[in-house]
């Protein structure tokens, strides 16, 4: 493999860079006082992050070397995978609950989510359903396959459940429908689909319900369903505009919930300030655009989805973490990609991200 070839984007790979060092560093900050409560050391979260990033890193390096075709012939065999493995989640032993929600495989001493392979499979089965038939603006092969499809994942994961991903999916079938061609009646269709289907979660299950009236009015039950919501602003509001200082976060001292998850936000914003903060979503967008160049300048009409799939689903999940965290939209539960400790989250996001550079080392 050519070094020259390796660095056919340089910007696109100085923000994947700087989101993976960065993260390692935000995370260990907020990760010391619940790693040393629950293991007697303050390295633990941080070790085993490092050790999902090495892992990420050599699955990115190894993509570049599997030929390009390999993806399309891969699309419906894991989209096949992805199910059974999600049905698996739900319907055997192997499943792990965890905090009310199954959504974990063990096996042996492995645990990783279904839903992150999930995504990508999605993105992929999409890509080459629409390539191959490119009728996207018809009802029989463009709109009723989407939907089909996106129905029996969105089943097995609001089973589990998990409304964050679901909603991540759902953006970013969207997303690829209209790129593919999809017409704009169809496309109003599929968000009028959306709201129902939300509004009809919300109202049957009362988590879900609780979650948005916390989001309305979070000092209406401030140490009950409004607290992660709470604790958050108080976060965030301590850091100000310049923030408390790397390390001397308060909230994560056992006050903010997921401080390593889904908060982790809330956490580099009182530790780094507000500004200091935007980093982040600035990186985020610079993700987006370089995404946005890319497949724009891909070879063939199959690349051109599926760098618009991972890319979508990767910004979309980063904002509506850090909107929800941020009081701007209910709480989700999703992982901030690069950054919230997670190895199954961290590695399929290498694996997109790996998917999309060799795109765009082809077009180069």
């Amino acid at each position: 493999m050519k070094l020259r070839s390796l660095l056919a984007d340089k910007i696109f790979l100085m923000v994947v860079s700087a989101l993976t060092v960065g993260g390692l560093v935000f995370l260990s900050s907020a990760s010391v006082a619940l790693s040393e409560n629950r293991f007697g050391t303050i390295y633990y979260f941080s070790l085993r992050h490092i050790f999902a990033i090495l892992v990420g890193a050599a699955l990115f390096l190894a993509i570049q070397t599997v030929p390009y075709r390999f993806w399309k012939k891969l699309a419906l065999p894991l989209m096949a995978f992805s199910i059974i493995l999600l049905s698996l989640v739900l319907f055997t032993s192997l499943g792990f609950t965890s905090g009310g929600a199954t959504r974990w495989l063990s096996i042996g001493p492995i645990f990783f989510q279904p839903s992150e392979i999930a995504k990508i499979s999605l993105v992929l089965f999409l890509a080459w359903w629409f390539d191959r038939k490119n009728r996207a603006d018809s009802f029989l092969f463009g709109f009723l396959p989407t939907a089909l499809i996106l129905s029996a994942m969105g089943t097995l994961l609001m089973l589990q459940p998990d409304l964050g991903t679901f909603l991540i999916i759902a953006t970013t079938a969207l997303v690829m429908y209209f790129v593919a061609g999809g017409s704009i009646r169809y496309t109003v269709l599929f968000l009028l689909l959306g709201v129902i289907a939300f509004a009809s979660l919300a109202l049957i299950a009362p988590y879900r319900f609780d979650r948005i009236t916390s989001y309305l009015n979070p000092e209406a039950d401030p140490l009950g369903k409004g607290y992660q919501v709470r604790q958050a602003a108080i976060a965030i509001g301590s850091g100000g505009f310049w923030g408390a200082g790397y390390g001397s976060s308060f909230q994560k001292q056992g006050f903010l919930p997921e401080p390593i998850g889904d908060s982790i936000f809330a956490v580099i914003a009182e530790e780094f300030g507000f500004l200091r903060a935007m980093v982040i979503p600035f990186l985020f967008l610079m993700l987006l655009w370089r995404g946005i160049l890319a497949a724009g300048a891909t070879p063939d009409f199959f690349s051109k989805l599926v760098v618009t799939g991972i890319i979508t689903s990767i910004v979309a999940q980063a904002f509506v973490n850090m909107g929800s965290i941020s009081g701007l939209l209910p709480l989700t539960g999703v992982p901030l990609p690069f950054i919230s400790y997670g190895g199954t989250s961290l590695v399929a996001t290498f694996l997109g991200i790996g998917i999309v550079y060799q795109i765009i080392r082809k077009s180069s």
